[in-house]
């Protein structure tokens, strides 16, 4: 393994060159978004470095992160909430994304208003 400390920033790139290791800053990136089934991973102001090696491309970021909770709320479900309930597609919606998706929670609500 070479030593890597002390090294300079000019002979750190000779050698990762060397070696078929490519690095490349991103520029203008505002936000990058990691998409999950039920939240979302929102990194504002990333510095986004992308490194090519043996062919295959790796991003490394770095930045604030700040996490939003997704709601998954599928038509079959707005379509149950209605059937039960008599709601118009909007109420259902609504009671279900008030009730983070729980069915039974949102009928309940609905037949209580």
């Amino acid at each position: 393994m070479m030593p890597m400390k002390g090294m300079n920033p000019k002979q750190m790139q000779r050698m990762m060159k060397q070696l078929g290791i490519k690095m490349e800053e991103l520029e203008g990136v505002e936000e990058v978004i990691i998409r999950m089934k039920n939240k979302e991973i929102v990194i504002k102001e990333p510095s986004v470095t992308v490194i090519t090696a043996m062919g295959e491309k790796s991003y490394q970021i770095v930045g604030k992160e700040e996490v939003k909770e997704l709601l998954n709320i599928s038509e079959e479900d707005i379509k149950l909430v209605m059937e039960q309930t008599g709601a118009d597609y909007e109420a259902a919606k609504k009671a279900l994304e008030e009730t983070k998706g729980d069915l039974a929670e949102a009928i309940i609500k609905l037949q209580g208003a």
